[in-house]
């Protein structure tokens, strides 16, 4: 028997609030007996039971308090139910209970916490905006010192490749200038001795 991820609730005064529970068995079930019990103060009084016959069929559940209502299905796997006009006697524990006969007769059970209160508190997200701000501005102040860099790295690149081409170009004009060897000047034979 499982209740959610969240297996407590805080509802107001006067409201309507649904109970979630549902089963899985990997083996299938039959005649899955399931409940729901109420925690008061020590003493757990019946809400509702049933028996589903079979995977599919939906079950005939008696219900023993007042402003309680099934909405589970068995296409689901879903026994939950829906509280009515809840009032602070409704608040406390409730129990999902299930027995498969299929798994030898072995129990399950879950427990739902209600909290009723008159009012839902308002939430002060002040420290969660200040954390959240502080990571943004240092994910941004990151991201800006890598382009900057970036593009620092990049202009550095730029201004060596053009003094590279600026000394290739000017060792060629030397070269001819000057007479050297593989320059365009020309080459006068060495004379011959008799």
């Amino acid at each position: 028997m499982l209740v959610g991820k969240i297996p407590f609730l805080e509802a107001v005064n006067g409201s309507t609030v649904m109970l979630p529970c549902s089963y899985a068995s990997c083996i299938g079930i039959k005649n899955l007996y399931f409940n729901w019990q109420f925690n008061n103060n020590g003493s757990m009084q019946m809400v509702c039971d049933s028996v589903i016959p079979a995977e599919g069929v939906e079950p005939n559940v008696n219900v023993y308090r007042e402003r309680v209502e099934f909405v589970g299905s068995s296409k689901r796997s879903n026994v939950s139910i829906l509280l009515w006009n809840i009032t602070f006697e409704d608040g406390g524990q409730y129990t999902c209970f299930g027995r498969n006969p299929k798994e030898k007769g072995r129990n399950h059970s879950a427990i739902f916490t209600l909290i009723v209160v008159d009012e839902l508190r308002v939430v002060d997200n002040t420290l969660t905006i200040i954390i959240a701000s502080a990571v943004g501005g240092g994910i941004a102040l990151l991201m800006g010192f890598m382009l900057l860099k970036n593009f620092t790295i990049f202009v550095l690149a730029k201004m060596e490749e053009k003094n590279k081409e600026c000394l290739v170009s000017s060792s060629g004009i030397d070269n001819t200038e000057n007479g050297l060897s593989g320059s365009k000047a020309d080459s006068k034979p060495t004379p011959k001795k008799k």
